[in-house]
């Protein structure tokens, strides 16, 4: 505004002198005539912004702009909302591109469903191993892990590994359990291989289920940038300008990079690498990566499993498994020698911890090396179950809790079952993590949730589920307002991985990344939003939805 009235006021300067006025300033694009939500610090709205080289230029009235600049295009809102493009903080882009080149479970409501499709698609795709994800046995009737007896009868010579909807767990006929080398001998550091009755079940949770997928070939290269180019759309098309994706290996992080380079991709993406040695020495060596669509500046740790497959780390005994506390994937040991080595970087360190006891864990672990009142923005990922008395850690060491609302709705049917009435009480604590620091990042962990954002927003603010179950939301006291919602996928989003002073918000200087959706969300009933869709969403400026 401050340059508009500015450049005004000289033109009226010099037309008084006799001179000629300044012409108008040439720009791409005038956006104006809706409710504009700038979703900066103090959450203005604007009348009008313009865009020039991918970014905003100038923001005010449509007068003040139109006089000002003259535009190639313009953009009449038409009296809807407007919003900067939103920020998934926490999810898995590789994933969910890989996902389209393997059989889909999700949705499935009996195991006996799983294999019809998991035959189905063996049909289409004939060759290699047939790997595929998405199951939950939580949805079925019998809520119990299955066996892989039916799978090695129709399998008997093709590897099978179809992993939980979680990412936590899988389950593998016998010739891919041969192949990993499983045995009823066989120990697993930070994970298990169910057995029962002195046999396999080819049930394996978390390393197991990590051991037994790297010992089978994935997708080629080629066939996996196709599929990386279809979920970038997918994505376009539901809001997302940008996404944090968590936890990949030196070799996908640097094919990335090469495909966006040569322009077969352009999404925008922030990159956590595998906090394994050859990333650490790589990266730590190499510095923080930045280039026009790929930021690569924290380090993905595992503390623990999660609660649907009884791997969340817990202080006392699952509920529904009196023997058993779940797992620890990374121990206090391994932790440790990796902060120590992160904390002399600029590197974020950005851990899962899911059970009370990863979360206390992870806390102390990241008190050992960080300052108080420092600016790491070092995260918890998800804090599901969460100690109120440890909140004083992440208070006094700027931890930034990082969570997933659809989390929350996915989870509520069985949550309890697993942690009693007691814990359930401060799980999915939403609104007392985020009066932590007073600003929160919201992602889904696509694929384990839809990539739909609405749906975040939808779970943040009434904790239902997309059926409007339960009446009155679950725990609704942990909701979050609209305005923390839509934050918390913008600028705060922006902010947990240090992207603030580029995106996330619509003010001058930043990236013109910015979304129309056909219903404002910001005062949508539950039923309208629920049928809401985005209308456009523009990436620096250029339309690509």
């Amino acid at each position: 505004m401050t340059r508009i009235i500015l450049a005004l006021g000289l033109g009226t300067i010099l037309s008084a002198c006799g001179t000629m006025s300044t012409p108008p300033t040439p720009a791409d694009l005038l956006v104006h005539n809706g409710t504009i939500y700038s979703c900066s610090e103090n959450f203005d709205t604007l009348s009008a912004f313009v865009v020039a080289d991918g970014a905003v230029l100038a923001v005010g009235t449509y007068a003040e702009l139109s006089k000002a600049y003259t535009v190639s295009e313009e953009l009449d809102l038409q009296g809807r909302a407007c919003y900067p493009g939103l920020i998934d903080a926490h999810a898995h882009f590789r994933n969910y591109a890989r996902q389209k080149l393997r059989v889909d479970l999700t949705g499935t409501e009996s195991w006996e469903e799983c294999l019809e499709r998991v035959t189905a698609f063996s049909q289409e795709v004939t060759d290699g191993p047939i790997l595929g994800r998405g199951w939950d046995q939580n949805d079925w009737a019998v809520q119990e892990y299955p066996d892989n007896d039916r799978l090695n009868e129709l399998f008997p010579d093709r590897a099978v590994a179809l992993t939980r909807i979680d990412g936590h767990a899988l389950i593998a006929n016998d010739h891919a359990m041969e192949m990993a080398g499983f045995t009823t001998e066989t120990e697993i550091s930070g994970g298990e291989l169910i057995q029962k009755e002195g046999r396999l079940t080819g049930v394996c949770i978390d390393a197991g289920a990590g051991e037994l997928r790297e010992s089978l070939p994935e997708e080629s290269w080629t066939a996996l940038a196709g599929a990386m180019v279809e979920a970038e759309q997918d994505l376009f098309d539901v809001g997302l300008t940008g996404v944090m994706d968590a936890g990949l290996p030196l070799e996908t992080i640097s094919f990335i990079d090469s495909i966006q380079k040569a322009g077969t991709l352009k999404f925008p993406l922030s990159i956590w690498a595998q906090a394994e040695d050859k990333e650490l020495d790589y990266y730590l060596e190499n510095g923080v990566y930045e280039s026009e669509h790929l930021t690569v500046r924290g380090f993905k740790v595992y503390c623990d499993g999660a609660l649907g497959s009884r791997g969340a780390y817990l202080k006392e005994p699952y509920h529904d498994r009196h023997d058993w506390r779940g797992l620890l994937i990374t121990d206090s040991t391994r932790l440790a020698e990796i902060v120590r080595r992160v904390i002399e970087s600029d590197f974020q360190v950005n851990t899962h911890a899911i059970g009370d006891s990863g979360n206390a864990l992870v806390l102390s672990v990241y008190g050992q090396v960080l300052e108080k009142d420092n600016d790491r923005r070092w995260r918890i990922e998800h804090a599901q179950v969460v100690t109120p008395s440890d909140y004083e850690s992440f208070a006094a060491f700027e931890v930034i809790p990082s969570v997933q609302p659809t989390h929350a709705t996915s989870d509520m049917y069985w949550a309890e079952d697993r942690l009693g009435a007691e814990r359930i009480a401060h799980a999915y604590a939403y609104s007392d993590l985020l009066d932590i620091h007073g600003w929160m990042p919201l992602g889904t962990d696509f694929p384990v949730e839809d990539i739909n954002p609405k749906w975040t927003f939808f779970a943040a603010v009434f904790r239902q589920d997309i059926q409007g179950f339960p009446e009155g939301g679950f725990q609704l006291e942990n909701g979050l307002s609209r305005r923390e919602a839509l934050m918390g996928m913008t600028l705060w989003a922006a902010k947990s991985g240090f992207w603030e002073d580029s995106r996330g918000s619509l003010e001058v200087g930043k990236r013109a990344d910015f979304i129309v959706p056909s219903t404002d969300w910001m005062v949508a009933d539950p039923n309208a939003l629920a049928e809401s869709n985005i209308d456009l969403t523009y990436l620096k400026g250029v339309r690509v939805h």
